[in-house]
């Protein structure tokens, strides 16, 4: 969902990436589903409500996965001695510090890498980074994790590559495999892939329990969800009416996962600049923002087989909540 290595998005106003931007919204929008990309969540202020979210009782993967990390990294990290952490989807890099802890403890390496789409959040999380580490080379890359992958800085052997916080569940399955494709080709001989998957609903982790992560009572998750619209009527000038909107998430089970929509309480057209043709909404029709997939084991090896992964270790909390692990090429 609600990626922790959070998408986010620095809303570029040069001519040709508002016109990219202003394209892909509309063909979104013209679907018989439709749709919005969930990196438009991620200006700063939906950077900082995602964090917001992370810290919800109700939305367990953060503390899953968190306690993972900090049971595993230390032997993990003692035992293969990554030089470098490249982080995809880095958002605040709070749980990533977990992981470069364990490196400074055992002086396996001092890069870290973070990749984000938002430039603003991301260098902030750089320099408090390079604040909070004595020695920490913390080398920001802005970049959209969906697009072809190019790290610029040069990567000792061996690194790690990290997707965490189920990011990996914001795609499809054909874009999961594109995205772990491009992951497989930066991956050289002793380099792994670290990455946290939500898991399927099943015994303890009931339907009704993961809907409620993404259903919160205190209303985060709804304001992060209209979101969006805000940051589409600041950067493209369309107008859509926020008010007319209510937040909605709900387990598709044929499907496997979380989906996130806006819902039209009332009819409304929502105007473009440029001369594009408007789009109707009625009351009823929802715009789908966000999808989260959950996995198991199975889905999993399916999809790295596909795109060239092996998984090498695979640890689960005890009930069942979340899985973390390490891949290499294969």
């Amino acid at each position: 969902m609600l990626t922790e290595t959070r998408e986010s998005v620095d809303v570029a106003r040069e001519a040709p990436a508002h016109q990219a931007m202003l394209s892909d919204v509309l063909a979104g929008l013209r679907l018989p589903q439709k749709q919005l990309s969930p990196k438009y969540f991620y200006d700063t202020r939906g950077s900082e409500l995602f964090e917001q979210i992370t810290r919800l009782e109700e939305y367990y993967p953060t503390r899953k996965e968190r306690s993972l990390l900090e049971q595993w990294m230390p032997s993990w990290v003692h035992e293969l001695r990554p030089a470098a952490l490249v982080e995809l989807g880095a958002g605040s890099a709070d749980k990533s510090r977990i992981v470069l802890d364990a490196m400074s403890r055992y002086e396996t390496g001092n890069l870290y890498v973070p990749v984000d789409v938002s430039g603003e959040f991301l260098h902030e999380t750089a320099q408090r980074l390079r604040d909070e580490y004595n020695g920490l080379r913390v080398e920001p890359e802005v970049a959209d994790i969906t697009e072809p992958l190019e790290i610029s800085v040069p990567l000792p052997r061996p690194s790690w590559l990290a997707l965490l916080g189920s990011t990996i569940g914001n795609c499809d399955p054909v874009g999961a495999v594109r995205l772990l494709c491009r992951v497989a080709r930066q991956l050289r001989p002793g380099d792994r892939f670290l990455m946290g998957a939500d898991l399927r609903p099943g015994g303890a982790k009931t339907v009704q329990r993961v809907e409620r992560a993404y259903n919160d009572v205190a209303g985060v998750t709804a304001e992060f969800n209209l979101n969006v619209l805000r940051v589409l009527n600041r950067e493209l000038g369309i107008d859509f009416d926020l008010d007319a909107f209510e937040h909605r998430a709900f387990y598709n089970a044929e499907h496997g996962r979380i989906e996130m929509h806006l819902k039209a309480v009332d009819q409304q057209m929502v105007t473009f600049p440029n001369g594009a043709a408007p789009v109707y909404i009625e009351s009823g029709e929802s715009i789908r923002t966000e999808i989260s997939c959950k996995y198991d084991r199975e889905t999993i090896d399916l999809l790295f087989a596909e795109a060239g992964l092996c998984v090498e270790r695979w640890v689960e909390d005890p009930e069942g909540f979340f899985a973390l692990m390490l891949a290499t090429r294969a």
